[in-house]
């Protein structure tokens, strides 16, 4: 009922600068947390970064003034700005959305399929 579009990974290099966005549609009522997660080879997923709907924002201290994440609600697409990148981001990054379903106002946490970003020289 609700899909969400990444785009924007790929391969960049030490230092390098990426912007991931992911889309939601489908049928969303309303839409309150927008979230960004990566799972590195070999290891668990984890938080990097996610927005409230009042603009909120909290980030995991690997990402700290390196990555900046914004929302567009109108569109509800949400981003995920990384600069100075390095090896160790690279990950298979997720974006998660969670809200209110129409019409029923049910609650909804979706995935988006995920998106390679290689930091390698």
């Amino acid at each position: 009922q609700v899909q969400l579009v990444e785009s924007g990974g790929g391969l960049v290099q030490p230092g390098g600068s990426l912007r991931l966005s992911c889309a939601a549609s489908g049928s969303i009522l309303s839409i309150n947390r927008m979230g960004w997660y990566r799972q590195p080879p070999g290891k668990q997923r984890e938080l990097v970064a996610a927005i409230s709907s009042g603009g909120s924002t909290n980030y995991a201290d690997f990402v700290k003034g390196r990555f900046t994440i914004s929302r567009e609600s109108a569109k509800n697409t949400v981003y995920l700005q990384m600069n100075s990148l390095k090896p160790e981001d690279t990950a298979v990054y997720y974006c998660n959305v969670e809200g209110r379903l129409t019409p029923s106002a049910t609650r909804f946490s979706s995935w988006g399929q995920g998106t390679q970003v290689t930091v390698s020289s």
